[in-house]
């Protein structure tokens, strides 16, 4: 039996790297294609038909958002299954997505775990149908069969609402682009807080210093500690919006020298290419060494 055929979109490769690897380990009869923008994976899309779609809603070129109307206007991706990968969850975009027929979300950072629950849920019947073989999908499955409630429909058939991220994910090396600039830290003595999600955990901390390409954070000591190169997503407040900003954890380390330090120094490099990104991430800089 022919295998059911996925495209994960993303610009950043750490995170196609994450999806690959659930996908290869939970689902073996998904075979994964990849596209680093919305640019390729239209022309992915026109050569042949995918099953399943995650995407990333900020890219440079081509959003997620402009490739689902892209999809949505093409008879053969009318119901194909568009899961959104995003660290925004506000409400004006989730309605956004939800009027243009996205199925699902999946916020970043996100698990493993998270990502295979989505999957089963808006694939449903279509795994069984293609007899999945190995135990650890099988298993997956069985786990979350109260979460095949939408079967393969797009969102515009679906009565209830897709549910904004909850989860909470980044490439393996900064942005070699990127200009390089001493770090800036905060002026006198105001602190700047920053809030750092992880997959299993949200950590509020200070902000030390911060690049084009990493962000240095001062936070409490937490039982759920990330690892390095888990994924992260740092919010900061610019004032009259907030700031996304994609990454990774780089580096982490005690802030005191005795194992009963109640404080840690996170740095998360940045992983985001999307020039408005960069720019906002300019402007704070500018502000925070001012």
């Amino acid at each position: 039996m022919s295998k059911l055929k996925a495209l994960v979109v993303d610009d950043a490769s750490f995170v196609r790297d994450l999806v690959r690897r659930t996908i290869r380990s939970q689902f073996p009869t998904i075979e994964l294609h990849e596209a680093a923008d919305g640019r390729k994976a239209q022309t992915l899309m026109g050569r042949e038909r995918f099953d399943l779609i995650l995407c990333d809603w900020e890219m440079p070129e081509v959003s997620g958002l402009e490739l689902l109307q892209w999809a949505r206007g093409h008879s053969q991706y009318s119901d194909t299954p568009f899961v959104m990968v995003t660290s925004r969850g506000d409400k004006q975009h989730v309605v956004e997505a939800i009027r243009e027929g996205v199925s699902d979300y999946l916020g970043k950072p996100f698990s493993p775990e998270s990502l295979s629950k989505k999957i089963i849920k808006v694939l449903g019947s279509q795994l069984e149908d293609h007899d999945q073989g190995a135990s650890a999908s099988s298993d997956a499955f069985r786990q979350s069969a109260d979460l095949l409630t939408g079967g393969g429909r797009s969102q515009k058939e679906q009565k209830k609402a897709p549910e904004p991220p909850s989860e909470a994910p980044a490439d393996t090396g900064a942005a070699d682009g990127r200009a390089s600039r001493p770090a800036a830290k905060p002026r006198g003595s105001e602190a700047t807080t920053v809030d750092l999600r992880f997959a299993e955990a949200t950590l509020r901390g200070v902000l030390r210093a911060v690049t084009l390409n990493e962000a240095r954070v001062s936070a409490k000591r937490d039982e759920q500690l990330p690892a390095i190169l888990e994924q992260a997503v740092v919010d900061m407040d610019l004032g009259d919006k907030m700031a996304r900003l994609n990454g990774y954890v780089y580096q982490l380390q005690a802030q005191e020298k005795h194992p009963d330090t109640r404080f840690v120094q996170i740095v998360v490099r940045f992983v985001d290419d999307d020039p408005q990104k960069l720019a906002d991430l300019s402007h704070f800089i500018a502000r925070f060494q001012g």
